[in-house]
């Protein structure tokens, strides 16, 4: 039996602009979570020279 996914929470990442859903692994601490991916958090500086 396969598991759905439906109605997890989801986010939009201030660098890439996409949407991105909650993880079991930011279960604890899905609060503080802000960017969707590691390479995202690391470009947070570099967000305004793409625009």
């Amino acid at each position: 039996m396969a598991h759905k996914k439906v109605n997890l929470p989801q986010k939009t990442c201030p660098v890439c602009q996409r949407p991105f859903t909650w993880r079991k692994k930011w279960e604890k601490d899905w609060e503080q979570v802000i960017y969707c991916s590691e390479r995202c958090r690391q470009g947070k500086n570099s967000e305004n020279k793409t625009q």
